[in-house]
């Protein structure tokens, strides 16, 4: 079996072509992984998105093949060709894909490096799709390892010694351009962690925050935990023309917030859509806003990328060591119940022929016991160094081939449960 990962994020797609590629809601991905995994060549599968990125992980026997069903779903999903796809996205397989999924844990592949949230929705997007059946052994060992690595970033390095997001980087913009915002009104409009981390950085700032959300009962728990306002979505033409900064981030499939709300105001507004698919669908110049999109934040956070430039080479190399790990680590998951069938089998031919030898009178009985253990240790030792190459010395991409062999050549079916396979015991010398 192969890793898969195909990859669509700010690093190589335009933000109207993650709008068109984004999984909104949870129905929508789990749809496209029931999908997926009727494919013959896909076992399991699991979708990332994000207001930055797009990425589906699956664990495959043939790779080409796979990519083949990845890209003609997406190209169903978005409306894109498959052509227009294939030039936008990045593949990964196998260990590329790996340092991949540890890299985007570690949010080193993040817009803003050192990002704590992407951590929070690798880890709900695995759930999703572990709950429904959609995950296994092979994407869960993979994930697990991914959070490890990720842990062992933020340990081992400080790159997120100062915790940012997109949402604070959005307020950072609001700092910049505005200076002294204590005292403003925000509106803050979603129920998300983005939603959350806005209003606890506004609310620190000393801004006057009032929470919007369809849910009335979400808003009230983020308004209380942040020490924040809060107001019915139904007042959302009145609320957007009240205060001064607006930010939005919700899971709507349409914008929420169109020209036929806007009313005239006699101060200066700073709107950021944090949403993906955008939030916002305005002539955000006929009415002097000064309006922000995730992408428009790129100059902040090309500051936050020089910042920890030094940070995430060794991030990099944590990475690449866990690599490594991981897939040393499946091969000895692989290997080692081969290994172990083979002395078993070797155990249980000494016995027999020792058993036979003593049986015919060739070696007195009270031998017994020595001739059963030189037996046993004689095929220990021509088997420790077969036994060794197979542990040291396999390729970890090719091990697929080496349990097909040595399968083959033990008569025993791949993946079988060894853990029933019968040992006889020598007994005890007196």
């Amino acid at each position: 079996m192969h890793y898969l990962i195909v990859s669509f994020s700010h690093k190589n797609s335009t933000l109207a072509i993650r709008e068109k590629l984004a999984f909104v809601d949870e129905s929508a991905r789990i749809r496209a992984m029931e999908t997926l995994n009727t494919n013959p060549c896909i076992s399991e599968s699991m979708i990332l998105s994000t207001c930055n990125r797009v990425e589906i992980v699956c664990s495959c026997s043939d790779t080409q093949l796979a990519s083949a069903a990845l890209f003609e779903l997406l190209s169903s999903h978005s409306g894109l060709s498959s052509h227009e796809l294939h030039e936008r996205a990045d593949v990964f397989d196998d260990e590329g894909g790996i340092h991949h999924l540890f890299s985007v844990a570690s949010s080193l592949d993040s817009m803003v490096v050192g990002e704590t949230q992407i951590a929070g929705q690798l880890k709900d997007a695995y759930k999703l799709s572990a709950d429904n059946g959609f995950s296994a052994q092979k994407i869960g060992r993979a994930m697990s390892y991914a959070f490890k690595c990720a842990a062992d970033v933020r340990n081992a390095t400080n790159i997120s010694s100062k915790p940012v997001s997109v949402a604070s980087v959005a307020v950072a913009k609001v700092k910049e351009s505005v200076g002294d915002v204590s005292g403003k009104k925000a509106l803050v409009i979603g129920s998300g962690e983005m939603s959350v981390i806005t209003c606890k950085h506004l609310s620190a700032q000393g801004v006057d925050v009032t929470v919007m959300n369809r849910t009335f009962e979400k808003a009230e728990a983020i308004a209380s935990e942040c020490n924040a306002r809060v107001r019915s979505f139904e007042e959302l033409a009145y609320a957007i023309n009240e205060n001064e900064l607006l930010f939005t981030a919700t899971g709507s499939l349409t914008p929420i917030i169109t020209d036929d709300m806007i009313k005239p105001t006699s101060f200066e507004r700073y709107w950021f859509d944090m949403a993906v698919p955008r939030d916002i669908e305005c002539d955000s110049a006929l009415w002097s806003i000064r309006l922000f999109y995730v992408d428009d934040l790129k100059e902040i956070v090309s500051e936050n990328i020089a910042l920890r430039e030094d940070e995430a080479k060794l991030s990099y190399v944590i990475i690449r060591r866990h690599v490594i790990g991981f897939f040393e680590w499946l091969k000895t998951l692989s290997i080692e119940p081969l290994i172990k069938n083979m002395y078993l089998k070797a155990s249980n031919a000494a016995f027999q022929e020792s058993t036979r030898v003593i049986e015919s009178g060739y070696v007195p009985k009270e031998y017994e016991y020595a001739v059963h253990k030189a037996t046993l240790q004689a095929l220990k030792r021509f088997l420790h160094p077969f036994a060794e190459r197979m542990r040291d010395g396999s390729d970890p991409m090719r091990v697929d081939a080496l349990i097909e062999s040595m399968s083959f050549l033990m008569n025993q079916e791949e993946g079988s449960d060894l853990s029933q396979t019968s040992c006889t015991y020598y007994p005890k010398g007196k």
